[in-house]
């Protein structure tokens, strides 16, 4: 076949798939359409494994991804494919080479013929060269853990990118544009439920120069994060993701030298930022088919449980759960965050702010929460092990928030390690002692993307 560039022949390949499953669905085995459609797939596949052993499709959010490229669905089909795969439970398939017409006609056909909600059916298959399931870390090895990440990255890129349309568009029509935030909460919301660690992750690992834009998600990606610890999932989850991605859109509304002054803020031009709560509450309020809960959070995010905040008049026997959420999100983020004048604080110093004063501004049983999904030191970061080893933090330990499960990458004697290996610093070492971390590192300084570490499940 002539050679084109990659990412197209996984367009094609993915399109090849999911026309291969709607013939199984409307044809006869011994269909000429159906047996077409399954020749075709197979050449792909083989065109395809001339440059590498291993084809690995996965699904995050509403896009499917082939090997570490991200696809846009472009068909009614696509998005068929997407959907029946996903309410199954099937996140990842692996087509290794070797693989033979029979083999890719069964396959196709058994996914043509899931039930809708059949959780776990895939479970039972047994294919010699295709790998159907969750991601796991066996399958992470090789491209499984390059092709997630990727994706979740390219994920987060998009959700940015969606947050300054919503900006802009807020600022000059003087409404957010909802259907590209709604479209960006839903594939969030997706990741939050499939890939929580990995997105709570990548929420620390950004570039400061759009901190607006990437501030608006980092708080919608935490308040979900927090909201499906709850059990809060589906509709509701959206609309929590969706307030929280837009409880500082009244910020359009405040003039640029303030909002963007390097230095601390006048009492004058304090009153002025102050303004953004009730700014963004008309916005929201005035936007056609905006949840009501919106308004509500952009409105209250700023006020405290003991009557404390701001806007000043505002007098509230309890604060939405909604709004108490991205208040400790809202907090965390802007804490971590540095700026030109603002040095980033520890995870410690952070969670000490929220845990002050006894409770009477954050609840505390929702910062215990938050504590649990986070961890002191949160996934994703390098970190120092009183062992003298260097590991990335890949999971939180929820007894236990100091000591996580991590994967160390430099050993004692500080060389780069040839295979990482996991350790639950929870656990007792051989000589019945505990390892802990010492403090958090600079990435940068040790030349490594700790992301490229992380586990994607969960």
């Amino acid at each position: 076949m002539t050679e084109t560039p990659r990412a197209a022949q996984y367009d094609e390949l993915l399109r090849k798939f999911a026309s291969g499953v709607r013939a199984a669905q409307l044809y006869a085995a011994d269909h000429p359409l159906r047996m077409r459609n399954v020749e075709a797939l197979l050449t792909m596949l083989r065109a395809l494994h001339q440059h590498q052993p291993s084809i690995a499709v996965g699904i995050v959010g509403s896009e499917l991804v082939v090997s570490d490229t991200p696809l846009p669905k472009t068909s009614a089909a696509m998005g068929e494919l997407i959907k029946r795969l996903k309410d199954n439970q099937i996140e990842r398939i692996a087509f290794e080479r070797g693989i033979a017409g029979d083999e890719i006609g069964e396959f196709v056909l058994a996914v043509a013929t899931l039930g809708a909600k059949d959780a776990g059916a895939a479970a039972g298959w047994a294919f010699p060269h295709i790998r159907v399931g969750r991601i796991v870390t066996e399958d992470r090895r090789a491209d499984g853990i390059a092709s997630d990440m990727a994706a979740i990255r390219q994920l987060y890129s998009n959700a940015v990118a969606a947050a300054e349309v919503a900006w802009e568009s807020a600022a000059t029509e003087g409404q957010p544009d909802l259907p590209t935030a709604l479209q960006t909460i839903e594939g969030l919301a997706d990741a939050v439920t499939q890939n929580r660690t990995a997105l709570v992750a990548l929420t620390a690992m950004r570039k400061y120069d759009n901190y607006t834009f990437t501030h608006m998600v980092n708080v919608s990606i935490l308040t979900m994060g927090q909201a499906r610890a709850l059990g809060i999932e589906g509709r509701l989850l959206r609309e929590f993701g969706l307030s929280a991605l837009m409880h500082d859109i009244g910020k359009v509304r405040t003039p640029k030298e303030i909002l963007n002054k390097p230095d601390k803020l006048t009492d004058d031009e304090f009153a002025i930022m102050r303004r953004h709560t009730v700014d963004g509450a008309e916005i929201l309020r005035r936007t056609p088919e905006m949840p009501i809960l919106a308004p509500v959070v952009a409105f209250e995010h700023h006020l405290r449980i003991d009557g404390t905040g701001y806007p000043f008049a505002a007098k509230r026997q309890a604060l939405n759960v909604g709004t108490m959420l991205c208040g400790i999100s809202d907090v965390y983020d802007a804490m971590r965050s540095q700026r030109a004048y603002q040095q980033a604080f520890p995870t410690d110093r952070i969670l000490a702010v929220l845990k002050r004063n006894d409770g009477s501004q954050f609840d505390q049983h929702l910062v215990r929460r938050f504590t649990q999904l986070l961890g002191i030191y949160p996934p994703g970061n390098l970190v120092k092990l009183g062992s003298g080893e260097i590991a990335v933090v890949t999971r939180v330990h929820a007894p236990d928030p100091y000591r996580p499960r991590v994967r160390v990458v430099f050993g004692k004697d500080g060389s780069r390690l040839d295979l990482p290996y996991d350790r639950n610093l929870w656990e007792a070492q051989e000589d019945g002692t505990l390892d802990s971390v010492v403090a958090p590192l600079d990435p940068a300084a040790y030349g490594i993307d700790p992301l490229t570490q992380m586990q994607v499940d969960g």
